[in-house]
């Protein structure tokens, strides 16, 4: 049902630099810190392909990346090939609706989709705390669900909330997918949004404002002047016709083009 037979481990590895030797932890943060995350197939105007093989060629291929869908069902698929039993889930995001892949795997939250967000696995224990890459995360049982905060100056931020126990199937995250690359509420179909984490640094890019922060410090914000340089910066590559439509949406930068 999840084709993960279609997964191969040998590009998997070279891609992310783990083995089928690494622990859950390490497998994790390997996959974070190689693969960006990024909305560019919804800026082009497409529903980003939920087939694996398509993921894969995209994901593994290519030096590219994609949203919560691309990366969980890869990265599960994955996790299922090694032996590991998954549970895959759905979580909502603030306030909206349902609609974050997250996944479950020997009693930690694995979720290496949630853009700039977590580095490791988080264990469901109330109350429990996890350094992710320098900025403090917390889960906390509140009646049915966990819930996941992130640590900010004014406290403790509401990250998503989900049931451990509500099992998904593939046209749930179908649904879900085309409701993000195409609802005019989403915030990714309004705005080009590439994400990339590493231990002590976090780098955004929304719309064509770039913000790096290191742990500890004030954010920085700059505007970007050249679309392509920004994401070979960030370790995408696009083709001259994808950064010359994206180039044409309102609000990108004004060097896209070149």
């Amino acid at each position: 049902m999840w084709q993960t037979d279609l997964v191969d481990l040998d590009a998997y590895f070279a891609r992310t630099g783990a083995s089928s030797s690494s622990s859950l932890k390490e497998l994790h943060e390997a996959h974070v810190r190689a693969i960006p995350f990024e909305n560019i197939d919804v800026m082009l105007g497409r529903v980003p392909s939920l087939d694996l093989a398509d993921i894969q060629a995209k994901l593994v291929g290519r030096r590219r990346g994609g949203y919560c869908y691309e990366h969980q069902l890869l990265f599960t698929a994955v996790l299922e090939r090694l032996g590991y039993a998954v549970a895959r889930r759905m979580s909502r995001v603030m306030t909206g609706p349902r609609t974050h892949f997250m996944s479950i795997v020997d009693n930690h939250l694995v979720d290496v989709g949630f853009g700039a967000g977590m580095l490791h696995p988080m264990p469901l224990v109330d109350g429990a705390v996890v350094d992710q890459a320098g900025w403090p995360h917390r889960l906390r049982r509140v009646d049915r669900r966990w819930v996941l905060e992130k640590q900010s100056a004014d406290g403790w931020q509401l990250q998503h909330a989900f049931e451990d126990d509500v099992e998904q199937q593939p046209i749930d995250y179908t649904m879900a997918n085309y409701y993000v690359a195409t609802h005019e509420r989403s915030p990714f179909s309004r705005q080009l949004v590439v994400m990339r984490l590493a231990p002590g640094l976090s780098r955004r890019l929304v719309g064509s404002t770039l913000t790096i922060e290191h742990a500890g410090a004030e954010p920085e914000n700059s505007q970007v002047e050249n679309l392509a340089e920004t994401l070979e910066s960030l370790d995408i590559s696009l083709t001259e016709r994808e950064l010359s439509h994206i180039g044409a949406i309102p609000g990108t930068p004004v060097g896209a083009r070149s």
